[in-house]
This record gives structure tokens, sequence and C-alpha cells, in this order.
């Protein structure tokens, strides 16, 4: 069995170690990538540090990591899009339940992407940029299309005559969120969001409308200002204290659902500390009593709420869509482009840690790569 270097989570809240794993050969329905460039989510820090509560199913040694961009090594018997030696990027769902977490994580030379969920990488984007792609493209397309929370038509689909409706990002400068700007308005959607002052023009330029900073004591009343009195097709909830701030959005300008795609406390301090146990106690419970408040609040304005997973797009039709059709066309076009804009941090992959710990540490409309 052929072997290759991977960046390995050996037991829980571990650090990751380098060491040898098996190649895997694709099956049907998938492409072997060698991995180039691989992006740090949040997800990863958390999944390495409180992984024994927030992923319970996931069994180590396990290799981390949901973004990739690269070169197809190998394809599945069944798969015609991409040939031996074209350049793709794509998300990677190993860390999910039922999946392989050393087969298909990002952390690693050689790792799996279904075919579904892979799209040609242009010659205009280095393996850096495309790198910043798929886990905040893929949760911004389920915050937005996804019918169980925003519902909304996807791009391509025939806008109606009607006066464009208006989706709320809070949090325009987050990964989720600048895609998810982008993606609402190529699909027709008028967007307005927050963000700091010094992201602002940064968020603007992606396509809102209207950027409100989020740390103003008036941003719900400049959002709902911005809104204008248009109808609200919904609103997408980023970091921690944006679900009841777009409730009050909703609550005053009209609209009726909303995505959740944060915890509504970080887990930083709980993922970075020394021992997990007992200092969880607190922080879940804390997050336990804001989920609860938010949902009973929602559901006394008449607003539907619901948290968002990314990968969920892997097991139905918006996926292939998104990944086959609207991703390919949308960089052919213009109304796609890397965003946040890639931090590289190091080469190869002992330098993978410190890009977690980096990530950890926060960054500001930015995404914190590695090059392997």
């Amino acid at each position: 069995m052929p072997m290759h270097a991977a960046a390995t989570l050996a037991a829980p809240r571990a650090p990751l170690t380098v060491t040898e794993v098996e190649t895997p050969a694709p099956a049907t329905d998938e492409v072997l990538v060698r991995v180039r460039a691989a992006a740090i989510n949040p997800v990863d820090w958390v999944i390495q540090g409180t992984g024994r509560i927030t992923y319970r199913w996931l069994r180590t040694p396990a290799v981390l990591g949901s973004d990739i961009a690269g070169e197809v090594i190998a394809v599945g018997a069944d798969v015609t899009r991409f040939r031996v030696g074209q350049r793709v990027f794509g998300l990677a769902t190993g860390t999910d339940r039922g999946r392989d977490p050393l087969r298909e994580g990002a952390f690693q030379h050689s790792s799996i992407l279904l075919e579904r969920l892979t799209a040609p990488t242009p010659e205009s984007l280095t393996d850096a940029e495309a790198a910043v792609f798929p886990l905040g493209l893929s949760t911004a397309a389920c915050a937005l299309f996804q019918p169980q929370h925003l519902g909304l038509r996807m791009p391509g689909t025939p806008a109606s005559a009607a006066a464009p409706e208006v989706v709320v990002v809070w949090g325009g400068s987050t990964s989720v969120g600048m895609n998810a700007i982008q993606l609402a308005r190529a699909a027709g959607y008028t967007v307005v969001s927050t963000a700091s002052a010094k992201n602002a023009e940064a968020v603007s330029a992606l396509g809102a409308e209207a950027v409100v900073d989020h740390g103003s004591p008036s941003a719900v009343a400049d959002m709902v200002a911005a809104v204008g009195g248009r109808p609200v097709a919904g609103a997408v909830a980023l970091g921690a204290g944006s679900t009841d701030a777009c409730l009050d959005v909703l609550s005053r300008a009209g609209g009726t659902r909303l995505a959740m795609a944060s915890t509504p406390v970080s887990l930083d301090s709980l993922a970075g500390g020394r021992h997990l146990f007992p200092a969880m106690l607190p922080v879940f419970t804390r997050i336990g009593l804001a989920t609860v408040r938010s949902s009973l609040r929602a559901r006394r304005l008449g607003i539907h709420a619901g948290f968002v997973w990314g990968s969920s797009l892997r097991d139905d039709e918006m996926g292939p869509r998104l990944w086959r059709e609207t991703v390919p066309r949308m960089l052919a076009d213009g109304s796609l482009r890397p965003a946040p804009s890639p931090l590289v941090v190091g080469d190869g992959l002992e330098a993978v840690q410190g890009a977690l710990d980096r990530q950890r540490a926060g960054v500001s409309a930015q995404k914190v790569v590695v090059r392997l």
C-alpha cells in the first residue's frame, strides 16, 4: 500500500504531528488530490481542543481540515469531469459523522474529495486563493439556499420582476459572510451587512449595498434603516451576539427566517486551555442557556431559526448544483472572487499546528492558509 505524509491528530487535544498514513484509492464518485494548499477554519481547532464533547463520534488518529486545493492524481470509475493532473479545489468532509477522517482530511499530502463537492481551479487563481473557498462558501450556500434555512433561489434561477428582496448578513467580513454576500448578490438579492470600520470597504466591494458598524450602539437601528422598509428575505447570523442582533433586526424590519452559523459563546479559551474538564462546564452551560433563550425568543417573534451545518450539502441536491454549476460559472464571469484574502503563514505539514494556533488567536478579513 502506498503511503504519504499527514499532520495527524493522534489523540483528543494532542498537538498535530507529522506521520505516514496509507494513500487511499478513490471510490467511484471520488477524486484523489495532491494537496498544494489547505486553509484553516475555526472548526479545526474546536475539534482539536473540544472534540471529546463537540465531535464525540470522531475517532483518532484523524486528519483534520476541510479546505483543499491541489491537483488530481487519480479519479474514480464514474468521474468524467476531472482528469489526472487537473488543478481543483473542494470541500473535504472527513470529520463529519460516518466519514473517514484519514481519507478525507485536508492536512495531508494526498486526500480524497467527492466529485460532487469539487470544482476546477481557474488559471487566474493560485492554490492559496482557491483554498479559501470550500467551507466558507458551502456554509454560506447552505444558509442562503437550503429550504430549512432561508430557502432563497440560487444564482442562475430567474428572479421575479418585483423589487429585489433584502438579505441581512450580520458578520460580513467573516469567511462565511463574504461568500454569502457574493452568492446572494449573484442570485439577485440586495444585501445589507455589518463589519468594523476597518473592513467596511472590503465588504462593500463584494456587493453589500450598505455596511453598518457592528460595534456601534445604534447598529440594529442603522441596519433597519438600511433595509428601508423593503421586504426582507432573511438574515444570516455570524459571530458572537449576532443571533440576538438579527432577531432585533428581523422583528423590526419584517423578516421571518434566520440562519445561524456561529455558537453564541466562543470556544477559543476552552480549546486552548490546559484542561477541558471542568472548564467546559460553565462554557457549555452558557452556550446551552443562550441557545434556548434565543430559540424561545425567535418562536415568540414568529421567526424560523436554525443552525447551519456547512457540509450538509454533501447529501442534498444543492451541493452538486453549487459545485458543478454555480461556482465554475461565477468564477468565469467574475461574480465570485476569493474572500477573505489568503494569509499564508507557512509551508509544509510542520506549519499546520502553528496555523491553527494563529487562526485561534484571531484574524480579521483574512483566511489562514498553509502551502503544502
